[in-house]
């Protein structure tokens, strides 16, 4: 048997982002993680410069463009273009690349990793975790953390989050060069997919291209109007093979920790309900998970449950009410298209919802308001 202050279950962004923290807290911690490493992640790479707080290292070489103008279209005419260059710019970043800075810093710092190991079972003996592995090996540890994203196997098992778990369906691929998309602007393309939008992000030399559904989860199988999407923002190329992805979106107010054990990022049901964003919510929470498990084996207090209250509060409160807008926008989206971006203000909202100055809180109510006065009349 090995013993650990803390092990994590997946070595992912939140994962290695939760060692990380830990690490610089002084504490032993292993991550367990069942993929090899992976080269490319599927991963559109939006992050508000304003996360940066949330990382204990400077992550300048994960940066790829930093984004001035926000582009929404309405199948690929009706443009409206956002200004983005207030005081927390917005950074595409390559997910590969943040998630092996994060890994080496923690290895750096005496965290470990094994992989690929595949868990077999987790059980409570002596107020201590005892996790038994395909490699035979018993590992024992203080706390747990769930971090093996979207699909988590362990999330359920320990009943964090919702019970049923909500997935948007996405497809993603990254292709040479930038097509018409300018370096300093991110493009949001609406119409074309039912009940979601596609999108496209630049990188120095490459494109990150995904699409999505947020209702019904329709399984994006019409080519032809992938291809359409795909030729919008410039390319014909079609040689890339898409990655399909399910991401386990916020659906309500759930608990996130149980005794000495707690999720975080995707496995905690965190992912934007309406833009499907990830990375914000996996630092955030692994954070603050970070920080109350030091309080907790620092003898500060007994047991985790502010982790949930913390995450509700800061992030859950804003999600509620995207959720309410991602209901209404995607059941009536000319509509919504119309009132929630082509209003006057509506644009640079949004920008301030992506760059972290402004929550769905701010701005739900009056924009619900409009939406559902127009489409009922």
């Amino acid at each position: 048997m090995i013993g650990f202050d803390v092990v994590i279950i997946g070595g992912g962004l939140s994962g290695s982002s939760t060692a990380l923290n830990l690490s610089k807290k002084g504490y032993s911690v292993l991550i367990i993680e069942k993929e090899e490493f992976l080269d490319y992640k599927p991963c559109a790479g939006g992050m508000a410069s304003s996360m940066q707080r949330f990382l204990p290292l400077d992550i300048e070489d994960s940066i790829e463009s930093k984004i001035k103008n926000v582009e929404f279209r309405w199948k690929a005419t009706d443009n409206v273009t956002a200004d983005l260059t207030g005081e927390s710019p917005f950074w595409i970043i390559k997910r590969e690349k943040l998630d092996q800075l994060l890994l080496n810093e923690s290895l750096n710092n005496g965290v470990q990793i094994i992989r690929p190991l595949l868990i077999e079972k987790i059980i409570k003996k002596n107020d201590k975790w005892e996790i038994t592995c395909n490699n035979k090996i018993k590992y024992i540890s203080e706390f747990l953390v769930i971090a093996d994203g979207s699909q988590s196997e362990w999330a359920g098992y320990f009943n964090l989050g919702p019970r049923k778990p909500k997935f948007a369906n996405t497809i993603s691929l990254r292709l040479k060069g930038l097509g018409e998309i300018p370096r300093d602007a991110v493009r949001f393309e609406f119409g074309f997919i039912k009940y979601g939008f596609a999108w496209a992000f630049p990188l120095r030399e490459s494109l990150n291209i995904g699409l999505g559904t947020f209702i019904n989860n329709g399984l994006l199988e019409n080519q032809a109007i992938n291809k359409k999407v795909i030729r919008s923002f410039g390319f014909d190329d079609f040689s890339n093979t898409p990655i399909s992805k399910k991401l386990r979106i916020w659906n309500g107010f759930h608990s996130i920790n149980g005794d000495k054990v707690l999720a975080v990022g995707d496995a905690a049901s965190l992912c934007d309900p309406f833009l499907a964003e990830g990375i914000r919510p996996s630092l955030i929470s692994s954070f603050y998970a970070a920080g109350y498990i030091d309080q907790c084996l620092s003898g500060k207090v007994d047991d985790l449950n502010f982790y949930t209250k913390k995450i509700n509060n800061i992030w859950g409160r804003s999600m509620a009410w995207g959720r309410r807008i991602a209901q209404v926008f995607y059941r009536f989206p000319r509509t919504g298209y119309q009132l929630g971006i082509k209003r006057k203000t509506a644009p640079k909202r949004i920008a301030q919802i992506l760059s972290g100055e402004m929550s769905y809180e701010d701005i739900a109510k009056r924009v619900i308001r409009r939406l559902l006065t127009k489409s009922g009349s």
